[in-house]
């Protein structure tokens, strides 16, 4: 029986040191990305991980998911293994048990994060639409620019195999090459 932590931030340059202080794990995984979705590099590595009698503790309930229906589907997921889910901020522990307080404690606040993240994603389309009008935005950087693109295809490289090799979408290969005509 092991006590994992899952701790996640959205960006590399936050700092993890608050979430699950002072609590001792055997194992912790860390993602410094998006909750937005499930493909979560160190997410994906403690599902594998884990095992029945373990429990997972998570910071708070919007740290493990953003998303109301992933929420349900990783803690529904973990307690059928056996593993139980500790929520340290909203003091909400999961197992599997059937407590129909504790499931709409999970589904409110599980739907408050959705809505949160929802309500980030508004206000930063609607600055970017902002800064685009004053003409201060640009969108991001090219990490490749088109005529890199050009050579290797000119190389005798495939699009599909360009975009491999220099670490693109398909799109871009194909947005450089019809640019060029």
């Amino acid at each position: 029986m092991a006590n994992v932590g899952y701790v996640r931030v959205s960006s590399v340059d936050q700092n993890t040191a608050r979430q699950l202080d002072g609590l001792t794990l055997d194992e912790t995984f860390t993602d410094k990305v998006s909750g937005a979705t499930t493909e979560r590099p160190a997410l994906q590595e403690m599902l594998r991980f884990v095992r029945k009698g373990d429990t997972v503790y998570v910071h708070s309930i919007d740290r493990l998911a953003r998303s109301l229906s992933d929420l349900l589907g990783l803690i529904e997921d973990l307690t059928a293994k056996g593993v139980a889910v500790q929520f340290y901020k909203e003091k909400l522990t999961f197992t599997g048990a059937d407590d129909k307080y504790q499931n709409l404690m999970l589904q409110m606040m599980g739907a408050v994060a959705e809505f949160e993240r929802s309500m980030i994603k508004e206000r930063q389309r609607e600055g970017i639409a902002k800064a685009k009008n004053a003409g201060v935005y640009k969108g991001r950087a090219k990490s490749i620019n088109d005529a890199q693109i050009r050579a290797a295809v000119g190389s005798g490289l495939s699009f599909r195999k360009t975009a491999e090799s220099l670490g693109v979408s398909l799109s871009t290969v194909q947005r450089a090459m019809k640019a060029e005509a």
